[in-house]
């Protein structure tokens, strides 16, 4: 059994992708070739955006979003500790520092409801705030009406880090229109994934996404690659890969319905001894995992012992917040900081989540978790 199934995926497609692949060799421009602004125009169209700036993976359309902006030394950005940690790094990277507010225990995704004492931590510390990253957890989009007041309160930037939720919605605006811009991956592993790294950055400011285009190569003026006008970085799409997601798009939306009754078959008859991710009302998820929490630590390894000697594959996102990691240790959060992240880490752990999932497999998998106390 397969935590994601790519092989199945790339079955359905492989002579329509062979097909496109072919026709890059034959034109030659691998590099920033025709495919790639097809691509920008269907991913435009398909989120509702009225620029797309693709790029060469989820951390660089962060770190591009954020140098387009010019954030900087002296700087904080508000963002969640319970993440994966390109989110924080590209903050890092640019000499700002990370402020880390705690999450919902429900969603698991950043509460608005700590900004406030963030900012004031922030200007307390001769910081000044500067952005929001807010993160789409396992594909669920974050709480954006909320996310949006307050920064626009206060002055803030908002980022849609939504590297897992591309697909996902919330009372249908897609994910990608959320924030001043967005940001996601095609890492092969996302709902909307290529054969190697990838990403795109979202936004309906013409301004700022020409601002990301030059960025994205060097900080060129446009039209001479040896005029350079800002500070960039090698951050482009391969053609190939474009290619690629060219025709993942054309199934993606049949993808994500699989995924929605994989993980509706799931909520219905795994047993209420685990803790679901609560989806709010009038929100989609492109569940680019499907995560539970157990009672506790223990319980949790107990589970993934018995699933792995049953070989199921399961996974841990994310078994330490990043307040508590050692490369954030110069900033001073504690054990206890930010409880919710904490508790969260210790519980939660992912399972088998693809559109290819059989039924026999999902029943399997079900059973021998509900029998475990």
């Amino acid at each position: 059994m397969e935590f994601i199934d790519l092989k199945s995926q790339q079955a359905l497609i492989k002579e329509k992708i062979n097909q496109r692949i072919n026709v890059i060799l034959d034109h030659g421009k691998y590099i920033m070739g025709p495919e790639v602004y097809e691509l920008e125009k269907r991913l435009s169209i398909y989120t509702n955006t009225k620029f797309c700036v693709t790029c060469s993976s989820g951390t660089d359309a962060l770190l591009i979003s954020l140098l387009a902006k010019g954030i900087g030394p002296g700087d904080a950005v508000i963002t969640t500790p319970f993440t994966y940690i390109s989110t924080a790094e590209v903050i890092s990277l640019l000499g700002a520092i990370p402020i880390f507010v705690d999450i919902y225990p429900t969603t698991f995704n950043l509460d608005p409801s700590n900004i406030e004492a963030a900012i004031a931590y922030a200007k307390q510390k001769k910081i000044t705030p500067k952005a929001i990253i807010a993160v789409d957890l396992f594909g669920l989009p974050a709480r954006y009406r909320l996310l949006k007041k307050v920064s626009e309160e206060n002055g803030l930037f908002l980022i849609e880090d939504a590297a897992q939720s591309f697909g996902g919605n919330i009372n249908n605006v897609k994910a990608g229109k959320f924030g001043d811009v967005a940001c996601t991956s095609f890492f092969p592993a996302k709902p909307l994934g290529c054969y190697g790294d990838g990403g795109a950055i979202f936004t309906d400011d013409e301004n700022l996404a020409e601002i990301m285009k030059s960025v994205r190569v060097h900080g060129s003026n446009g039209y001479d690659k040896y005029e350079n006008i800002r500070i960039g970085l090698n951050g482009r799409l391969d053609t190939i890969q474009a290619a690629i997601l060219i025709e993942k798009l054309k199934i993606f939306n049949t993808e994500l319905d699989l995924r929605e009754k994989i993980s509706n078959y799931y909520d219905l008859n795994i047993s209420d001894n685990f803790t679901k991710q609560y989806i709010p009302k009038n929100y989609f998820t492109s569940r680019a995992q499907y995560s539970l929490l157990a009672n506790s630590s223990q319980h949790r390894k107990d589970i993934m012992q018995i699933l792995k000697k049953n070989n199921i594959p399961s996974m841990i996102y994310y078994k330490i917040p990043l307040h508590l990691q050692s490369v954030f240790k110069n900033l001073g959060y504690k054990k206890g900081s930010l409880k919710n992240s904490e508790n969260i880490s210790q519980r939660i752990f992912s399972l088998p989540m693809h559109p290819y999932l059989k039924r026999v497999d999902q029943d399997i998998i079900i059973e021998l978790i509900n029998n475990i106390n």
